[in-house]
């Protein structure tokens, strides 16, 4: 029987992910980390894993797709991997939904922690040698509103809610007996929601129905004492109407992992909002994060071989992997 071939779509000088020899055995293995490689690897591939998403190279060379029968995204997020060739072929495609999801739930908290006992002005305060004492916030009571009720969001609820404060969440239909919300309300209500949180969290994908979703309205029906969080996807934030808002102390601060334009230029106003907390992306990276991306995939990859069912399929029409309840 023929050895299928796997192709790795890697960015520009990176070798192939840790771990991935668990397969050399079974598959003969590709690296394209450029347009020429990718075009000179994609015929004859079966398998294709993704762990850099410039659609603009996958989605000029996918005519040379010619055997493909999986795609595979190292990420939780697959909107990069939505243009219209593969989103509309019958290709299946599948993510690292699980991997990040602690890690980036206890980002969160510690979001909520910085800014309920102010720890940033304490680090500016000790970069100057000034001794300011202040008084800080309880966390314990506060609601959190969780936009998107994925795997993500939910770890984010459990989290939350285990340190006392009332979570809620916004999805695309409601519930009420929801076992880590206390209640999901449809995304039709964000509105009528946002002023009664004290930490709005996005952690939705970023779909046609995301895009753009926080905008000048939306920052304005937020309570003016309340804190934005985004680890979902830059693009679902206006960053302009977010500059604005800070700016007018609309909202009393934000806590950014993802922006619309990344790496975020040096001389972006973002940077200068002391309310503002900014880390690179890294919400969900911790120590081990990618090898355990690759254990995914293979584990995966040896029930594709057995012709068992994939598992993290991605509805590409809705772009994220459907709830299982």
């Amino acid at each position: 029987m023929q050895q299928p071939v796997v192709t790795v779509l890697t960015a520009e000088d990176e070798p192939l992910p840790p771990g991935l020899d668990a397969v050399a055995d079974a598959a003969e293995l590709r690296l394209a980390n450029s347009r020429t490689s990718l075009e000179q690897a994609l015929p004859g591939t079966d398998v294709l894993l993704v762990t850099d998403f410039r659609t603009d190279i996958l989605a000029d060379c996918w005519r040379l797709a010619d055997r493909l029968q999986w795609v595979h995204a190292t990420s939780a997020g697959v909107d990069a991997l939505m243009f219209p060739g593969l989103q509309h072929s019958d290709i299946p495609v599948t993510n690292a939904r699980g991997i990040f999801d602690r890690p980036i739930a206890e980002f969160v908290l510690g979001l909520v922690l910085a800014f309920a006992k102010d720890l940033p002005a304490s680090v500016r305060y000790q970069d100057r040698h000034q001794w300011r004492h202040r008084d800080t916030e309880e966390i314990r009571g506060k609601r959190a509103l969780i936009i998107g009720a994925g795997s993500i969001g939910r770890q984010i609820g459990r989290v939350l809610g285990a340190v006392g404060m009332d979570v809620h969440a916004v999805a695309r239909s409601a519930r009420e007996d929801d076992p880590d919300f206390g209640r999901v309300h449809a995304s039709h209500a964000l509105l009528e929601q946002l002023p009664n949180a004290d930490y709005v969290v996005v952690a939705a994908p970023l779909t046609g129905d995301t895009r753009g979703l926080f905008g000048a309205e939306a920052f304005a029906a937020m309570h003016p004492r309340a804190r934005f969080i985004n680890i979902g996807r830059g693009p679902i934030v206006q960053t302009d109407a977010l500059v604005e808002a800070l700016r007018n102390q609309t909202i009393a601060g934000a806590g950014l992992d993802v922006f619309e334009e990344e790496p975020l230029p040096a001389d972006h106003p973002l940077w200068g909002f002391p309310q503002a907390i900014l880390s690179a992306h890294m919400a969900g990276d911790v120590i081990g994060w990618r090898e355990a991306l690759t254990e995914q995939f293979v584990n995966n990859f040896r029930r594709w071989r057995a012709g068992e069912s994939l598992q993290n399929v991605v509805d590409k029409r809705r772009g994220y992997v459907p709830p299982s309840r």
